[in-house]
């Protein structure tokens, strides 16, 4: 009999906001790439269409600006962040 297994999925964690702000605290300290990344999740675990709608963007787009391959302007990022009841911050 074969063992079945899924994909770890961080987002299905992430169930509170101090979840979230705690989770994109840690990628903060990675690079551009995996803040990104883990913006994404955020933003999945919350909700895309509720983020998007929250940061003033269109889904589609939201999705493509967090994806691997995406290159999201700093003003999208700083706007998700937003909507993900974060702000960013210089220490």
């Amino acid at each position: 009999m074969a063992l079945k297994t899924k994909p770890f999925d961080v987002a299905e964690y992430l169930e509170t906001q101090e979840d979230i702000k705690t989770f994109l605290q840690d990628a903060a300290e990675g690079t551009p790439e995996e803040f990104i990344h883990a913006l994404n999740t955020a933003a999945r675990a919350m909700g895309m269409t509720e983020v998007a709608k929250k940061a003033g963007v269109t889904r589609a787009s939201l999705y493509k600006s967090l994806s691997d391959e995406g290159n999201p302007q700093f003003s999208t990022i700083s706007k998700v962040t937003k909507a993900l009841g974060c702000k960013l911050a210089v220490a």
